[in-house]
């Protein structure tokens, strides 16, 4: 695959293509960190900064223009709100799905760009159209896409998107991107960037690893495109790259390369592991390969990496992705042929697709189609797929993975985004909504359904739910039983261990049992060695909350799923809004000392502080409204949220809040209240 230069740049700048005309405006001083509020109101945002000097002229409009190098957590105003709550999971890689898929081989890096440079909120929005990642368990680093020349060069991934990473075990990179000269880049930032100090360190590197550590994400990528350089320019650059790969690994973080600079200071994009970037490639933890390889040169650059004493698979081969999707033409076989060993890994670039590519106005419902499309392929079953789509889907050639290892676990099949807040079944608030942070770990296998029927279509519905903004719909004829796998697990068997499903039947009658595996599958692609167990009997319509405990059971549960079977002829509308394995029942403690820590008419920062951190899934917060009535304003992972747009009620002289823990259960705490007087 080749691209010419100057169409990839244009693809890598990301926004910045709307802030070019500002380069050439006069100088304009550093801002300190700790005015950002006051430019920017009082709306948290991902951060994003240059090294250290910044562009001449003065920053559009919505952009803040920040050295990274004067950055200090102390004075970053923001940070409550960026900073990640859910520590990095620990996978297991269950017997694979099918018989292609492979574990210990071609993984998947993904590149995302998940909003603007400038004005990415902290913490979710009010709309429903945003790139809601759900198939974690293919990808194994994800980097936070973007920059630009006339905004910063720098980015820090905000908390949600690094909070669902974490959950399912999926590290995270900030990027840092020096763009090329043709779209703003200036050969001073790269300058800026490998600055040496007295004693001989590179202060930014320092600063990128105190960064990643007090946000709490993964590492950076580091992508350095802008031409010019030369060979003390490549010698202070690979310098650069070991010392920030030295402090990262002291800290668990990583560092991958681009292949755009080489050892000589030069830009020259390689589509090779060769001479002239091997040096950074040993500096770092892995290589982006650029999109100009070829079959023969990543079968070059497997064998070199294999000589180094590397694994191949630190190689990312770059596949384009952005302006076609699962519609893009990729010589598969130079990567991941399947009848020998894979050569490298995979770097997806801008898989976001499968969102942008909608026409305005698509529903939730339709990005997930063509998430599943992308992901698992043209089957829509990871368990039986498609061998002649021209389309290999990671579920097709890699092996998903699983976090669930302990209880308790539960999942409400909230994707992070929805139409609307549901609790307990109610709506309690009507306002679209997206945030990561608030997403369930998933099923992986989506959807893998066995029967020797008619196969029931499955898939995430934002209609209606019995926690959050999705639940689980099953539809179709029904006319011979369905098993539906849900999760690969790893949890432990105990006397008093219980599953709980909320599960409600819109059309038909439906008998449901538990499927429960208590060891794995005698070879790869095979089912689970499932024992059903019947669901006791409910009475009435909604929805329904049923238990199964499993005694005399002891060791490990590695799968559980659901057969379906129809009692009185189809078709048949069967929902799952919840399901929870646990032993017993907890509630977490309420917050303490909720607080107002800045206000302006309706936009308001509220923080708070908790008894017994590492114990709350999540906080919510509602507004009580006079006559009582409990509204959902959002929910955060964070210890700070920020509400926006409120007005007075009829007769409220004073604006009151509850804010609540929710366990992993979705138990919640009692309420900490607060008011704030308009």
């Amino acid at each position: 695959m080749s691209h010419h230069p100057a169409r990839r740049t244009v693809l890598l700048a990301g926004a910045a293509t709307a802030a070019l005309p500002a380069l050439s405006l006069p100088a304009a001083a550093a801002e300190p960190t700790a005015s950002r509020a006051a430019a920017t109101g009082l709306r948290p945002l991902a951060s994003y900064w240059y090294p250290d000097s910044l562009p001449d002229g003065s920053p559009g409009e919505g952009i803040t223009w920040r050295s990274l190098k004067s950055w200090r957590a102390a004075t970053d105003t923001d940070l409550p709100f960026n900073r990640a709550s859910v520590p990095l999971a620990r996978r297991f890689t269950p017997a694979p799905a099918n018989t292609t898929a492979r574990a210990d081989q071609a993984r998947i890096q993904s590149l995302v760009s998940f909003g603007p440079t400038a004005g990415n909120p902290s913490q979710g929005s009010a709309t429903a159209d945003y790139y809601a990642l759900t198939h974690w368990a293919y990808i194994d680093e994800l980097v936070f896409w973007g920059g630009s020349s006339g905004e910063g060069l720098i980015l820090a991934p905000n908390a949600p998107i690094v909070d669902a990473a974490h959950r399912h075990g999926v590290p995270v990179l900030g990027n840092v991107f020096l763009p090329p000269a043709a779209y703003g880049g200036q050969l001073r930032w790269t300058s800026d960037l490998v600055q040496r100090d007295a004693a001989g360190h590179h202060p930014l590197a320092a600063q990128l690893v105190a960064v990643a550590a007090a946000y709490g994400f993964d590492g950076w990528f580091v992508n350095a495109e802008t031409g010019g350089g030369d060979s003390a320019l490549g010698a202070a650059m690979l310098g650069f790259v070991r010392e920030l790969k030295t402090l990262a690994a002291a800290r668990g973080q990583r560092v991958t390369w681009y292949d755009a600079m080489t050892v000589d200071g030069t830009v020259s994009w390689q589509g090779a592991l060769n001479d002239r970037n091997q040096a950074l490639y040993e500096a770092a933890d892995d290589l982006f390969v650029d999109f100009r390889w070829s079959a023969g040169s990543l079968a070059s650059s497997a064998r070199r990496a294999d000589a180094l004493g590397r694994s191949r698979y630190e190689l990312w081969a770059g596949v384009d992705v952005e302006s076609r999707g699962s519609d893009t033409p990729v010589d598969w076989d130079a990567i991941v042929p399947a009848g020998t060993a894979h050569t490298t890994s995979v770097g997806l670039y801008r898989p976001e697709w499968t969102r942008g590519h909608l026409p305005a106005g698509h529903t939730p419902e339709a990005f997930h189609a063509a998430d599943d499309r992308f992901w698992t392929g043209r089957s829509l079953d990871p368990s039986r797929p498609d061998a002649a789509d021209p389309w290999r889907a990671p579920a097709v050639f890699a092996a998903d993975r699983s976090t669930v290892t302990s209880l308790p676990f539960a999942t409400v099949f909230n994707t992070g985004h929805g139409l609307r807040w549901h609790e307990r079944g109610e709506v309690t608030s009507d306002t679209p909504w997206n945030h990561l942070g608030l997403q369930d770990r998933l099923p992986a296998r989506r959807w893998s359904v066995r029967t020797e029927g008619q196969r029931p279509a499955v898939a995430f519905d934002f209609a209606d739910a019995w926690h959050g903004g999705s639940s689980l719909l099953v539809s179709g004829a029904l006319d011979r039983p369905a098993v539906l796998d849900l999760y690969t697990t790893r949890l432990p068997l105990g006397r008093n261990t219980v599953v709980e499903l909320t599960h409600r039947a819109d059309a038909g009658n439906v008998r449901v049992e538990l499927a429960v595996a208590t060891a794995e599958p005698d070879g790869a692609g095979n089912p689970p060695p499932y024992t059903y167990l019947p669901l006791p009997a409910g009475r009435g319509d909604g929805w329904r909350t049923t238990a199964v405990r499993l005694p005399g059971r002891s060791g490990t549960v590695h799968a559980l799923g659901i057969r379906l079977t129809a009692t009185g002829g189809g078709p048949v509308r069967w929902r799952l809004g919840g399901l929870a394995v646990r032993e017993r029942t907890t509630t977490p403690a309420a917050p303490v000392r909720p607080r107002v820590t800045a206000a302006s008419g309706g936009d308001l920062r509220l923080a708070w502080d908790h008894p017994a951190p590492g114990t709350v899934r999540h906080y919510t917060v509602h507004r009580v409204l006079p006559d009582g009535t409990r509204r959902f304003l959002g929910g955060t992972g964070q210890r700070a949220y920020f509400v926006t747009g409120l007005t007075p009620a009829p007769g409220e002289r004073a604006v009151r809040f509850e804010v609540r823990a929710v366990g992993e259960l979705y138990t919640s705490s009692a309420a900490a209240a607060l008011g704030h007087r308009w």
